[in-house]
Parts: structure tokens; sequence; C-alpha cells
């Protein structure tokens, strides 16, 4: 709502938008075994994808096309695509993760549950606590800006006039590369990692001792600086405070908080970065492990069930503001020869 119209919806609203998406979430038994007969040796985030791609016969723009509506009624029918496919992804997700992670039954939606907390719910975990970090979770992650991969990658492919099915799973693969949505996973493997080296409650000296060992054999510290932000990614602000309210005792939240403090002026006094602030990487992840959801490689699908929010909103306004297709410039050999060859 929030994406689309740029204004935050009445409680009314959010209750009527709730039923909307909840009519809409139905799956059918070939659907939902079509989900569990996928291979589970391939990543979470290649199920995804996959399982997305499924539902594309569904789509309503991609009928309709077909039929020769006008260019003017484009945009009704990628957002009745995209409403159909939001209504479903936290259970194609959850399916996912009960079947590869857990080989436990699949827990059927309870329809009196929120978005978020539905797909608590179908993950197995009912707590207030999950329920709310999850609801952040999707929340903070749903929007960032068209440069991202993810984003972009809808929006190219949709370019093209390609619905929303074919877009998301373009958007989804992009996501599951290391350099996007990977980043929570690597600072969570860093910390551990720590761990093992300093004990889960160091001094601030030995925090620091690390950090400068980690930058002196030339790695960076994963969670810090960011392509676009110059202060504290207000997302991670969010997650601290969030943990502060809700987690008490937890020695990875606990370091996670030490380094946001500790980190950023160690970066700040060698003056190799723009932003040494935390960005949402640097908790994100550390929450989710928290709560028992251990299973890093699931985590970008998380992710991307929250992604989808913004990439089916640009595209809906993509359509309706009839964007032409992308079509990127080129060089040819002689282009680098002339103005690469030297160097």
């Amino acid at each position: 709502w929030l994406l689309l119209t740029g204004e935050i919806p009445t409680q009314a609203q959010v209750e009527d938008f709730q039923r909307d998406l909840q009519g809409r979430s139905h799956m059918h038994q070939d659907d939902i075994r079509f989900i569990q007969d996928l291979p589970e040796h391939h990543h979470s985030m290649t199920l995804f994808s996959l399982a997305i791609l499924y539902f594309q016969h569904e789509s309503r723009f991609a009928s309709a096309y077909k039929q020769g509506i006008p260019k003017a009624e484009y945009w009704k029918f990628v957002h009745e695509d995209s409403l159909n496919l939001l209504a479903k992804l936290p259970h194609i997700a959850a399916i996912i993760y009960r079947k590869k992670y857990r080989q436990a039954k699949i827990i059927a939606p309870d329809y009196d549950l929120d978005w978020a907390a539905n797909y608590a719910h179908m993950l197995g975990y009912d707590s207030h606590e999950v329920r709310e970090c999850l609801r952040g979770y999707l929340s903070v992650h749903s929007d960032h800006e068209g440069g991202n991969v993810s984003a972009h990658a809808s929006h190219l492919v949709g370019s093209a006039l390609s619905d929303p099915y074919l877009c998301l799973s373009a958007a989804m693969n992009g996501l599951a590369g290391p350099l996007h949505g990977l980043a929570n996973q690597e600072y969570l493997s860093f910390l551990l990692q720590m761990t093992k080296h300093i004990g889960t409650e160091p001094t601030d000296d030995q925090i620091r001792r690390f950090i400068l060992n980690e930058l002196s054999e030339g790695r960076v510290i994963p969670g810090y600086g960011h392509a676009v932000l110059r202060e504290v990614d207000p997302r991670f602000t969010h997650f601290k405070e969030f943990s502060e309210k809700y987690i008490k005792k937890d020695p990875l939240v606990t370091l996670t908080h030490k380094l946001s403090v500790i980190v950023p002026e160690i970066l700040s006094q060698q003056g190799k970065v723009k932003n040494p602030n935390p960005n949402v990487d640097a908790h994100s992840g550390v929450l989710l492990y928290h709560y028992d959801i251990k299973e890093i490689n699931y985590y970008t699908v998380v992710f991307g069930v929250s992604r989808a929010l913004g990439c089916l909103a640009n595209l809906v306004w993509a359509r309706a503001l009839n964007f032409p297709i992308e079509r990127p410039g080129s060089v040819d050999i002689e282009w680098f020869e002339a103005n690469l060859g030297a160097k």
C-alpha cells in the first residue's frame, strides 16, 4: 500500500488488504506437491525461483496481453498478478523451509493471522517475538532504490513486458548472488568465526585487536559501509532497538552491539571508507539465528519474500507509466583497444 500510493493506510484499509491477500493465497495440492518434489540438494534460492516460475501459468497479465488489451490497461493486470503472487510467497517459502531443512510436515496457513505472522506460523514459529521480528524484517527489506541488482533485474525483465512471475524469479536469481543477498550470512559467519578466536564475551581490546588483524590481512569487515548511505543504516537501528526490547541475554547480539561502536571508530581512523557505519546486514541474520532459524542458506529466501514487495510495486508503476524496453549501450573491441589498450 505504502510503496504503491506513498500513503500510510488506515487500520481499516490494512484489514481489508489483509483479507484480500488471504483470499488470494489458496494453493492446490498439486501446487504444494510440485514444491515438495523439487530436489532438496538445490540451494533454497534455486528452489524459491523455480517455485515462483511454476505459478507463471496463472498470470493474468500474460493471458490478457495475448488477448490484445490496450497499453493503458497493462498496469491493472500486473497489479493483479502482483497481489496473487505476494499472497502465495510466504506459503511457498515456508514449504521450502519445512521440506529442505526440517524434513517436517507442512504447516497449513492460519487465515486469522497477518501476512508476516502467518509466514512465521508456517515456518513453525508461533511466539509473539518471532512474529514481531518477521514483521519488522519483511518491512525494512521490502524496498531499496532501483539500482540494486534484484530491483533492477525485475525492472529490466519487466521492460520486455514479461509478467510479474518471470520478473520476480529473475530478481530472486540476482538476489542469490554473493554480492547482493548473501551479505547477512557473511556477517553472521564472520561473527561466529570471531567467537572461535576470542570467545563469546570478549573485551573491547580483544575485539579491536581482532578487527585490526582482519584489516591488516586484507579482509573486509562484513556488515559495514553502504553504497548509498553515509550514516548508520536506519534498518540496523530498527533491529538494534528490537533486540534491546525483546532479547536480554544473547552473546551474539551483545557482540553485534559492541562491534557497532568499535568497528566504525577503527574504520574512521583508517580513512579508507566513505561510510564506516553498520548496515542492515550487521544485525538481520543475528536475529534469525537467535530465534533458532539457523539455516543460514535460507536467510536470502526471507529477504526475497520481503524484497518482492518493492520489486512488484515498481513493476506496477513501470507499466502504469508505460516505461520503454531497456536497451543498454554497448561497445566493440575497437573501442576497448582505443580506450584501454595502452593500459
